[in-house]
């Protein structure tokens, strides 16, 4: 916030993968979770949410249960990334332990998604990560929509396995790849995503109350958002209000 009026929401992502110094140590790395991390971050309110990379090689299903309950124990809400290699029951332990929402989901089968749908926790699709590792296996967001669930977009950016910030490019991949319509994917890169963090009462969507958050597109057409892959197409990002793209723009309140 102190470069741009931007907002983030903070996450705790401490249980990734196993430091090499705790890989022949797996339980001492999981106590220093709970017994130093945890308080630490809940007594200096560093983070509103608690994730983990709950996978084969990475922290099992056992392991995720004792952290996340932790987490919850400090007042922490949960996220969790599940099922993107195999279909370790990840969707399933999620709405077990009632977290927000579920990341990846590429190996989910109907019984996780049934499963996420009952609990109400929100599947957060990571279409470039699929790309990137040139997989083919993508979710099944079709399956997820029918089922009822409020789908979110997301780019999982990051230099290892997702280097893409483009969310037009994700939105291309969900309809190319994961059959969903421009406009689901629009509404998961937006009003649902402001849902999973517990910020619709003011951000996703166009509303009289809510924050003047808003890109201008030089499209003619909603759907050509999904069409121009790899083509920049932003022409304004107004923030509370403010032009923050292009930088010398005048704000919308001095240009009224």
């Amino acid at each position: 916030g102190k470069e741009t009026p931007l907002e983030t929401v903070a996450t705790f992502l401490g249980a990734h993968a196993f430091p090499p110094e705790f890989r022949e140590d797996r339980a001492g790395y999981i106590s220093l979770i709970i017994d130093q991390m945890l308080p630490v971050i809940a007594r200096e309110n560093l983070a509103e949410y608690c994730d983990i990379f709950c996978e084969q090689n990475y922290f099992n299903a056992e392991e995720a249960r004792r952290i996340l309950t932790a987490a919850k124990q400090h007042g922490l809400k949960l996220r969790m990334h599940v099922d993107q290699l195999t279909n370790g029951g990840g969707a399933k332990l999620a709405a077990e332990l009632g977290a927000t929402t579920a990341d990846h989901l590429e190996q989910t089968g109907p019984d996780g998604i049934s499963a996420m749908a009952k609990a109400k926790v929100q599947p957060v699709l990571l279409p470039g990560s699929v790309y990137a590792l040139g997989s083919k296996k993508y979710p099944d967001a079709r399956a997820m929509i029918d089922a009822g669930l409020a789908l979110v977009l997301a780019t999982d950016f990051n230099p290892g396995s997702s280097p893409s910030a483009s969310m037009p490019m994700m939105l291309s991949l969900a309809v190319t790849q994961m059959r969903m319509s421009p406009a689901e994917g629009i509404t998961a890169a937006t009003v649902n995503a402001a849902a999973s963090l517990n910020r619709v009462d003011k951000i996703g969507s166009l509303e009289v109350g809510k924050l003047a958050n808003f890109a201008i597109y030089d499209c003619e057409d909603y759907r050509e958002l999904a069409y121009w892959f790899g083509v920049p197409l932003v022409r304004d990002v107004v923030v509370r209000g403010e032009r923050i793209l292009p930088a010398d723009s005048p704000s919308i309140a001095s240009s009224s």
